[in-house]
């Protein structure tokens, strides 16, 4: 899966839209092929999973709502569901079913 943050520059987006772009890569690992940044004006703040929108300003901003969204797009592997973020730190004892 690819994943595009697309932030307004004149606005000072940088900072969030870094800032969301290592917790998904945290939170996902080697199980999501990018996390671009595209850079934007107008006030534009989106994101994007293959393509689709999955957030767009102005809904309000909830990353923990995000990652929820991309979970649910990307496929287990052999049926398990593993925390990215848990694995980077060497937490390896608790993967999630999915469901």
């Amino acid at each position: 899966m690819k994943l595009e943050i697309e932030y307004c520059v004149p606005c000072g987006y940088l900072n969030r839209a870094t800032e969301a772009q290592t917790r998904l890569l945290e939170e996902f690992g080697a199980r999501i092929e990018q996390v671009a940044l595209k850079t934007g004006s107008k006030g534009v703040f989106t994101f994007r999973a293959d393509g689709d929108v999955i957030y767009s300003k102005p809904e309000e901003f909830d990353i923990e709502a995000i990652v929820a969204t991309v979970r649910s797009l990307i496929p287990p592997v052999d049926g398990v569901q593993v925390e990215g973020r848990n694995l980077l730190m060497g937490d390896k004892s608790s993967p999630t079913r999915a469901r």
